[in-house]
């Protein structure tokens, strides 16, 4: 079940810092559950939470992409590192085992 998305990008400010105005709007659809995997990002807290929803957000939308052009020549070499990338980015926390002595225990 595809999931569809209006998404706008506004900039707050351009040179010299006078606001412009501009935007970008545009709809796309994704296999998965957006807010879910961003709101999933913040809290395993992967990066600090003032970028998790770019993650989240940004490497879906290019995996999406990526995915339904795998096979043309500008993705062939992307494709299989970004689906490996997804899945850790998607899968469960796994807890970084600290290193220590070899079991000697016989």
């Amino acid at each position: 079940m595809a999931h569809h998305y209006r998404i706008t990008v506004e900039a707050l400010d351009g040179p010299a810092g006078h606001p412009t105005g501009a935007q970008l709007r545009f709809e796309a659809a994704n296999h998965d559950d957006l807010l879910r995997i961003a709101g999933r990002v913040r809290q395993r807290g992967l990066v600090p939470d003032h970028e998790a929803a770019s993650l989240a957000i940004g490497t879906k939308l290019l995996g999406e992409v990526v995915l339904a052009h795998r096979r043309a020549p500008l993705f062939a070499e992307l494709a299989p590192a970004m689906g490996a990338y997804m899945r850790r980015l998607k899968g469960p926390r796994r807890s970084p085992r600290a290193p220590g002595p070899p079991d000697t225990a016989g």
